[in-house]
């Protein structure tokens, strides 16, 4: 989707810093954090949001991608959040989610 914000983090467009990155997804710190620790993880192809996610070598891959990503920021308890759909306050309709800590 070229005009979606999160795919063109994934592929390199801003420059931005990749905490965790696979072939398959990316990490990267949240620009509005709600917690001292705040990460994204994002599949690198476009998936609107969780209902609409039917791979699931995708879905694992991004719960690997979220453990993975924590272990290398040091977070050994965290919240992960994934909101769906724009009424539960998906702002970026791109699927991610959130990993929150302290």
């Amino acid at each position: 989707m070229t005009d979606c914000i999160f795919c063109k983090i994934a592929n390199g467009e801003f420059g931005t810093e990749f905490i965790y990155e696979d072939e398959k997804t990316v990490v990267f710190k949240d620009i509005n954090p709600k917690a001292p620790v705040h990460l994204l993880v994002v599949p690198k192809v476009h998936v609107e949001n969780l209902n609409e996610l039917e791979d699931r070598e995708l879905m694992a891959d991004l719960l690997c991608a979220v453990k993975k990503a924590a272990k290398k920021v040091g977070l050994n308890s965290y919240r992960l959040q994934v909101n769906t759909g724009k009424e539960a306050g998906q702002e970026v309709m791109h699927l991610h989610i959130h990993i929150l800590g302290k």
